[in-house]
Formats: structure tokens, sequence, C-alpha cells
């Protein structure tokens, strides 16, 4: 089965307890949060003090993605904001190892994403030192978008470059029941859903649905 990591950004923040009570109940696997600062994406979200208020009242893992101009500089206010993985940009970091070695110093699992027109190959000298790798299958920002199948292709090569190391394979944007099996399909086993849970009329049945799409 693939993990569900329900997006924030689509959620009804003056619900936000409820919106997020309603995802655990509904057996969601992770909580993805998406961290934009208006600079490496044109969009602001939220910060690491969301976080730290979400984290007394789910006990699902946290996922929280930044889309941040170096991320170093970010790091130290999401140190103890109860983030189990965070993840960050390969083209938004001057120094990549040194944003790796942070983390795995603080027991924080270690992701890296890709932009669409970034290629999977760059991650090569990381892979014995992360545990996440995200693949955009949208321009990261916004949430609502069109799923970019062109990326499908390159999901696979990240399966590839894992081979049998511990990672997961996360995919974010434009994930429904439809796209979910095209990615599960080709490799991943981590899917980030904004819309198509928080929109949904019954989010526990999109959230199966996306569960055992990674069934094959």
């Amino acid at each position: 089965m693939a993990l569900v990591a329900p997006s924030l950004l689509a959620a009804d923040f003056g619900r936000l307890f409820e919106q997020i009570a309603l995802v655990e109940n509904a057996s969601a696997d992770w909580l993805h949060f998406d961290i934009m600062d208006g600079h490496f994406v044109p969009n602001l979200s939220y910060g690491a003090d969301l976080v730290r208020q979400m984290r007394p009242i789910s006990k699902l893992f946290f996922d929280v993605h930044l889309m941040v101009e170096e991320p170093l500089n970010f790091l130290p206010m999401f140190e103890n904001c109860g983030a189990d993985q965070i993840t960050v940009h390969y083209e938004a970091s001057a120094d990549l190892s040194a944003v790796v070695k942070w983390l795995k110093a603080r027991g924080i699992k270690v992701g890296i994403s890709l932009k669409p027109q970034t290629s999977a190959d760059v991650l090569a000298p990381y892979m014995d030192d992360i545990d996440n790798i995200l693949i955009m299958t949208v321009e990261p920002g916004f949430g609502g978008q069109k799923f970019m199948a062109d990326m499908l292709p390159k999901i696979r090569r990240a399966r590839e470059l894992i081979g049998n190391r511990n990672i997961t394979l996360e995919v974010d944007g434009g994930i429904n029941a439809e796209t979910a099996a095209l990615c599960t399909a080709n490799g991943a086993n981590v899917l980030v859903a904004g819309s198509a849970v928080f929109k949904a009329e019954n989010p526990a049945q999109i959230i199966q649905q996306l569960q055992l799409s990674g069934e094959r």
C-alpha cells in the first residue's frame, strides 16, 4: 500500500483542528506541510509556528516541505517544532550537504525535492544520506494544478537510484486516484494529496483509494 500525506495547503484554515482530525481518523499516514517564502516560489503560506501548534493535536508523521531560498537559514526555526521529516529543494540551497548534515545531527529525517525541470540524477551524491525523495509533479507554489504526466519517467529513474535503500519516494502535485496509480506503477510509495482529499465529499474513501493504488 502507498502512504498518503494530505496537504494542509488545501485545508479549511477556519476549521484546521477539525480538518486534521478528519484525515487522521480516515487513516491518513502522514500530514504534509508546505512552507513557502514568496521567493523560491511565488506564494506565501505559513511557518514553523503552525507546525509547532499542530504537533500536540496529532499523532501523524509530520512531513515538512520547505519551498524556501537557502533552507539552511530557516532550519533553526524548525528544530523543535515537531517535524519528523524536513524536505528541502535541491535547487534552493548553495550547500545541500550542510543541510543534510544539520538535519541528521538532530535526528530529523532528510528529504530532497526536485522541481519538474531538474533531473533525478542530481541526487546520486546524496543517496546514502537521505530518507526521502520528493518529485514535484507540478510547478511548486500553488495547489490545484494539473498533474504533469511527463514526470513519470523521472519517478521511475528516482526509484532506480534508490535501489535497495530505505528511502521513500514521494510525489506531490495533481494527485488523485487516477494519477496516483500512474505514480505508484512507476515506483512512488508516498502520495501527497491536497484538493483531492480536503475538497472531497468523503475524504476517507479518497484516502483509501490512494493507499490501494500502491498495490500492484
